[in-house]
């Protein structure tokens, strides 16, 4: 019995899914690599123009996001190719949200002239474009790359290569998901924190959005830590993340809302320049991504035909 169907017995009736855990956090990937091309369009087009480098993020996201789900259509048949392919772009990822985290920093945060530590001041990181958005790349790169190799046997943190080689990590593979998903509600977090500052916190739903994801990220990070759960701390871990996903919800029709004219008017620029109508979902992604890690593990399917 995997966590999910511990606390929701009647769950056991599906247990036959028509994916596995990781094919679905490989089709979450796929799914946040298309919306962060998306969202970087978005917000860097807000400077009327967008430079070369700027294009960088937004045609991977949407290229990385195409080529995955054709990598999911090729899983079937041949799974290892379809391994090697999401890899490399997932690795692509990673590489894209560091190159794109510097950037930020080296062009907003750090004065011209000055040193790095004279200029490293939380003034700057408010108004500064967000250092930690592009790091959502890295998350996504590594979180896939850990999808996409089979575990065998099930959280034994041996993940199988091919049919002879193995690589044997420190940890189980859900372990690592509870602290990928707890690095993703960290990079949220962060971001949030530092846009919601330049309004100096004085909504009171402001709040929401700060400490339920210390909530949720805390709980995932302990859980982390333990081999197996106990009914109750599953409990909490998803209670825990049920409270993330309907603060982003709310969060994005408050921001929705927000960009609506007296005349509920939806005007293009005041969803370019207003309150960021996507941003509140990343809460209700990490806290899908945080459900998905309590589904059944086992790789039924492809172990079905392996054998």
């Amino acid at each position: 019995m995997y966590y999910l169907a511990d606390i929701f017995p009647f769950l056991n009736r599906w247990r036959k899914l028509p994916i596995s855990r990781d094919q679905l956090f490989l089709i979450m990937a796929a799914i946040n690599e298309l919306f962060m091309g998306l969202d970087t369009y978005s917000a860097h087009i807000l400077n009327g123009t967008i430079r070369w480098n700027e294009w960088i993020p937004i045609i991977f996201g949407t290229s990385a996001g195409i080529l995955l789900f054709f990598a999911g259509l090729i899983a079937r048949r041949n799974r290892q190719l379809a391994n090697i392919l999401a890899t490399i772009i997932f690795f692509a990822s990673i590489i894209v949200g560091f190159l794109g985290s510097f950037y930020h920093i080296s062009r907003g945060a750090i004065l011209p002239g000055s040193s790095i530590f004279a200029s490293l001041r939380i003034a700057s990181f408010i108004w500064a474009p967000p250092a930690m958005a592009p790091l959502a790349f890295v998350l996504v790169g590594i979180l896939g790359i850990s999808a996409a190799w089979i575990e065998d046997p099930v959280n034994s943190g041996k993940l199988r290569i091919n049919q002879r080689l193995s690589i044997q990590m420190p940890f189980s593979k859900t372990q690592a998901y509870f602290w990928m998903v707890t690095f993703g509600i960290l990079v949220t977090l962060v971001s949030a924190t530092l846009d919601h500052a330049r309004s100096g916190y004085l909504n009171p739903w402001l709040w929401l959005p700060f400490f339920s994801p210390i909530l949720a990220g805390t709980i995932a990070f302990l859980c982390g830590f333990q081999k197996q759960l106990s009914r109750s701390e599953v409990w909490f871990y998803t209670i825990s993340m049920i409270i993330l996903g309907l603060v982003g919800v709310i969060g994005f029709y408050l921001h929705l809302s927000e960009s609506l004219t007296a005349s509920n008017w939806k005007v293009l620029e005041r969803y370019l320049r207003g309150a960021p109508f996507l941003a509140p979902l990343l809460y209700a992604n990490m806290a899908a991504m945080g459900l998905i890690v309590l589904l059944d593990p086992q790789e039924k399917m492809i172990e079905s035909k392996s054998k």
